[in-house]
């Protein structure tokens, strides 16, 4: 699921940015191109609600390197503007998916974007299958 939700963050960046933008899913120590972005997930959790339901939360972060090192700062407030609408909602799998908790960070000259994705999934045994009749005989003393 977390890689279909990296493939839908990148893919509502594409159609928010365009071609000028390159988007990278993988760790690069240097030669990226600028401006671009990097998304991965940087925590997840995983905990046991009700049965066999489970509720996931995803946290995201998109790194934004900006083109100017001159006006780093500008670009970087202009991109998280644009990344807070274009995340707010992903189509994951044909679903919806809405961005929770989103806040950035600048610092040297490069933006950090967190979001959240969460879910809940159905995991585990099979359910126990329901009694479907039951039949009670009483009686009474007098």
């Amino acid at each position: 699921m977390i890689n279909s939700i990296i493939e839908s963050v990148s893919t509502s960046l594409h159609a928010e940015f365009g071609d000028s933008f390159t988007i990278y899913t993988e760790s690069l120590e240097q030669g990226f191109e600028r401006p671009c972005f990097f998304v991965r997930c940087v925590g997840a959790t995983h905990q046991l609600k009700r049965g066999n339901q489970y509720f996931r939360e995803n946290r995201f972060c998109i790194r934004y390197v900006p083109k100017s090192r001159e006006q780093a700062n500008r670009e970087c407030n202009a991109a998280a503007e644009r990344l807070s609408c274009c995340l707010e909602q992903v189509i994951v799998s044909g679903d919806a998916m809405r961005g929770t908790k989103m806040k950035w960070e600048m610092a040297d000259g490069m933006m950090d974007f967190y979001v959240n994705y969460d879910l809940f999934v159905y995991g585990g045994k099979e359910p126990i299958p329901v009694m479907e009749e039951l039949s009670v005989e009483t009686s009474m003393k007098a």
